[in-house]
């Protein structure tokens, strides 16, 4: 799993660079970029340059790194030019934030449905990212002030945002290694299986560029999906689950749901109905576990089921446990 589909945006590129880094090394990222990129990008300077690398939009090897990174001359890097509107990204914004875990080297938050995890096109203001600003104008030293994976604007539930460049190389690698633990509820439509896994590669949906799609071959990036059935509705409507990821593909779980007929309720992009009036999707990132980067220790963190999302469970006769349960193995379900 790469850093960049659990950062990526819910927008598409126009433009992806893609750079060798051959004659780059021994020079720090922001230098190299800023010296190769001048007559490509009508003199950019190398303050822009480390904005867009701030904002996640330059990768080296599919990772987001540092400005100060030395460049070992084998590296593939990845840049997503950002418009103008950009360069007001990183301005603190006074975002209120429900924070379930703060120390010296990482920001546990709950985020409410609504709230923009970080600026990208048609939202550069009042993210949570400009919250996090806000609260602590230090994080500017980080990329994404330390945000390290997002979830969709409509998802409420846990993040974890480091505090010190420590922590942002430990939980990346965490993610990348997929040493991070993360559990979501979803309701879904109709009756699931009592429990599964979805395996299926994850790219761009060419008929609808707003959705990502279970793609056929080598196409996309593999994703993977476990899933077990909470409870289900007595008219067969709906059903409660808990997901549980082995990667972080953008729209991963209402991808995956809906491939196998069972999209979450209210989300229309990938089919879903808004059942009992509820109009966004029905997912919640409920806990999430990692190896706190400064004690080694494994720590766990649990966000309350929102009150939408248990005012859906109830009028659709849902008897949600009060925390996330213990699973044993699924069954594969292949693309």
């Amino acid at each position: 799993m790469s850093l960049s589909d659990d950062l990526s945006t819910e927008s598409t590129p126009d433009t992806l660079l893609v750079i060798d880094a051959r004659e780059g090394q021994g020079q720090r990222l922001d230098q190299f970029l800023t010296r190769h990129l001048q007559e490509r990008l009508d003199g950019i300077s190398r303050t822009r340059i480390q904005r867009w690398i701030a904002l996640g939009a330059v990768r080296v090897d599919q990772q987001v790194r540092l400005p100060s990174l030395r460049l070992k001359g084998v590296e593939s890097i990845e840049v997503e030019p950002q418009p103008l509107e950009s360069d007001t990204a990183f301005a603190p914004d006074p975002v209120p934030l429900a924070i379930v875990h703060q120390d010296a080297d990482i920001t546990v938050i709950d985020k409410p449905a609504g709230l923009v995890t970080h600026p990208a096109p048609g939202n550069w203001r009042n993210t949570l990212m400009n919250g996090l600003l806000h609260a602590d104008p230090k994080a500017a030293r980080l990329p994404r002030a330390g945000i390290v994976h997002r979830l969709d604007r409509d998802t409420s539930g846990l993040l974890v945002c480091a505090r010190s460049e420590r922590a942002f190389a430990s939980l990346t690698a965490q993610l990348a290694s997929r040493q991070m633990g993360r559990r979501y509820l979803a309701i879904a439509c109709g009756q699931t299986l009592a429990q599964g896994t979805v395996e299926g590669n994850i790219g761009r949906d060419e008929r609808n560029r707003l959705r990502m799609a279970v793609v056929a071959g080598s196409a996309g990036k593999p994703a993977r999906t476990h899933y077990w059935q909470l409870a289900a509705s007595p008219d067969g409507e709906a059903a409660a689950v808990l997901c549980k990821l082995d990667t972080g593909r953008t729209h991963q779980i209402r991808v995956h749901m809906a491939h196998i007929g069972h999209p979450l309720v209210g989300d229309t992009l990938y089919g879903g109905k808004p059942l009992a009036g509820f109009t966004r999707q029905a997912l919640h990132a409920w806990q999430l576990q990692l190896v706190h980067p400064a004690s080694g220790e494994r720590v766990s963190f649990e966000a309350p089921v929102p009150e939408d999302l248990q005012q859906l469970a109830s009028e659709l006769g849902l008897a949600l446990p009060a925390h996330p349960p213990e699973q044993r193995q699924t069954s594969v379900i292949g693309s």
